[in-house]
């Protein structure tokens, strides 16, 4: 099995959100077995700001799903979604 690279899109509760203090919440709460890679900020509207966690996991069964329920728990995080899933060669 490879790697897979993996971007989750992390919707904050509010364009109040203090996304610094996101940002390190989230690479605090990362599963050890995903590799944090970046985080790049993308403006939806209206202040509202979306936090695209790019990560590396281990290709196999379940492979983004810790992640994913590590994110979505963090306090001021209204959602979580996979965006894009590549293959690393």
């Amino acid at each position: 099995m490879g790697e897979v690279v993996a971007t989750l899109k992390i919707m904050p509760e509010s364009p109040d959100v203090d996304l610094e203090a996101l940002k390190a919440a989230i690479q605090a709460a990362m599963p050890a077995e995903a590799e944090f890679h970046k985080i790049e900020e993308e403006p939806i509207a209206f202040g509202l700001v979306a936090l695209n966690l790019i990560f590396i996991i281990e290709d196999g069964e379940g492979g983004t799903e810790s992640t994913e329920e590590a994110m979505a728990k963090l306090a001021d995080v209204a959602s979580v979604e996979i965006t894009d899933t590549r293959r690393l060669m």
